[in-house]
């Protein structure tokens, strides 16, 4: 089963995630990452939901939500046709003798190191979601400490 990126645009109201997500889970269908935000308008809110399923699993998804009255809109974003980004943090252990390495790693992801103690280095690094998986892979020989991701956000590309 593969991963579909669907946005949903909602009325900006209290119990609405609630409602979306419960959506999810009576049907038995897992959210992988979900991330909400407001948007250019104070009313509406959008809902990044990265799900597994396969076409037709999607459709009924899709299906599902727009019978739901706070959905505006719903858009399945394919990754050829979208811009996707994530972020995340990772706390890694770094003795000074392994900082440099650390700081190598860091310089060629594009990331910033944002925290640092006397055994750790706190890094945030965006980007594709691969980008950010191939990272925490090459960090994790230095013993991570800590690490939370934001899940993935994704924008249409506008047709030229």
């Amino acid at each position: 089963m593969s991963q579909h990126i669907i946005s949903v645009r909602v009325e900006n109201r209290a119990g609405v995630l609630a409602r979306v997500a419960g959506l999810f889970s009576a049907r038995g269908y897992n959210i992988d990452s979900l991330a909400v935000s407001e948007t250019e308008l104070d009313d509406v809110s959008v809902m990044t939901i990265v799900v597994r399923g396969d076409d037709r699993i999607i459709e009924q998804v899709k299906k599902q939500l727009n019978k739901l009255i706070d959905v505006i809109k719903i858009s399945d974003h394919h990754p050829l046709t979208s811009v996707q980004r994530e972020l995340v943090l990772v706390k890694v252990n770094a003795l000074p003798a392994k900082r440099p390495e650390i700081y190598q790693l860091v310089e060629i992801f594009s990331g910033k190191i944002i925290d640092i103690s006397k055994k750790t280095l706190t890094i945030e690094v965006t980007g594709e979601p691969e980008k950010v998986d191939n990272f925490v892979e090459l960090v994790r020989p230095y013993a991570i400490r800590e690490l939370i991701r934001t899940g993935r956000i994704s924008l249409s590309k506008e047709v030229m």
